[in-house]
């Protein structure tokens, strides 16, 4: 902290005349009283809602969907206390693809595109960064009042499909279903059972705490964000079942069974907690297909699919073309 601290008083003492420089002439035009000019010395980009990239959204997005992918700068939707940058267009290019194939058009084989066209989202705001706090974490998406996601990290697309499917789906897709688990939950509540199950147990921010980000899943949650609260429990059940092989989500339930020895060497296992995370699944199956008709099975296929094709490059992330009628 010691270094950091005596490199930003160098670069201060470094700064300062250059700053005084730069004042100067500023006063003094202002003791002439010199007619300012009219126009912005800050230029911005001027109608540019027409890019091949605008035109691609309106045709495969805006239209079929009514959802409205925001990837230029808006400085009324970025969210207040983060440093933030703009979404490449490169970058927006790419993740918009991916949205669509791996969400949009997934939602549409699961649940119907009436389902998919009436719940979700209307609006997806694209952030070049991630939204860094002051726990140590940093935020990959928001939802708001139903309507709205916020999605960070945009700028860091292609590094992450180059890791794998893995990575994809923790950064990117991963939110995406979580934020959309919490947009169906505010338009239909789940059920009080599944508040109930580790009512006792949740932790608010604690869970990024050393003590709560291990042995999550023996405490009953599927992830440590789990711990948060009920809300969040929930959306995690889903996102990381739709998002995990049956290996993967079957490996994260084994860490549930508590193993002991008795006096005898005998070894014991204790199931209460694996238990408590099949019940949850069970709840939150059951709220998706009878509130939603949404089968997890079949979405879960369908996106293991769609995001193999992806990283594998059987999907063209950057072709913008639209056909000619």
């Amino acid at each position: 902290m010691r270094k950091k601290s005596n490199i930003k008083e160098s670069i201060a003492m470094a700064i300062l005349p250059l700053l005084l420089l730069t004042v100067s002439p500023i006063f003094s035009s202002c003791d002439n009283e010199d007619e300012l000019s009219k126009e912005s010395i800050i230029v911005a980009d001027k109608d540019i809602s027409n890019t091949p990239l605008d035109l691609w959204l309106k045709t495969y997005i805006l239209e079929p969907y009514n959802l409205k992918i925001e990837w230029q700068w808006n400085g009324n939707e970025v969210r207040l206390g983060y440093y933030t940058v703009p979404a490449s267009y490169e970058c927006a290019t790419i993740l918009a693809h991916i949205v669509k194939y791996c969400c949009l058009e997934a939602y549409d084989e699961a649940a119907g595109p009436v389902f998919t066209r009436r719940n979700f989202p209307k609006q997806i705001i694209f952030v070049g960064t991630w939204e860094y706090n002051n726990n140590g974490t940093y935020t990959l998406g928001t939802a708001e009042g139903g309507k709205k996601i916020w999605l960070a990290g945009v700028n860091h697309v292609k590094e992450n499909i180059a890791q794998g499917a893995a990575r994809l789906n923790s950064q990117y897709l991963k939110t995406i279903h979580h934020e959309f688990t919490h947009i169906l939950n505010q338009n239909a509540p789940y059920q009080v059972a599944f508040k109930e199950l580790t009512k006792t147990t949740y932790v608010a921010d604690s869970w990024s705490s050393d003590t709560y980000k291990v042995g999550y899943q023996q405490r009953g949650y599927i992830s440590a964000y789990a711990q948060a609260n009920a809300g969040e429990d929930f959306a995690e059940m889903y996102s990381i079942y739709v998002t995990s092989s049956p290996e993967v989500w079957d490996g994260i339930l084994e860490k549930a069974i508590i193993t002991t020895t008795d006096d005898f060497g005998n070894e014991i296992k204790d199931y209460t907690y694996y238990n408590i995370l099949q019940q949850k699944l069970d709840l939150v199956r059951a709220y998706m297909h009878k509130t939603w008709g949404l089968d997890m099975d079949v979405m879960r296929e369908s996106l293991t699919r769609r995001l193999n094709d992806v990283v594998n490059g059987r999907v063209d992330l950057t072709d913008l073309t639209i056909p000619v009628n």
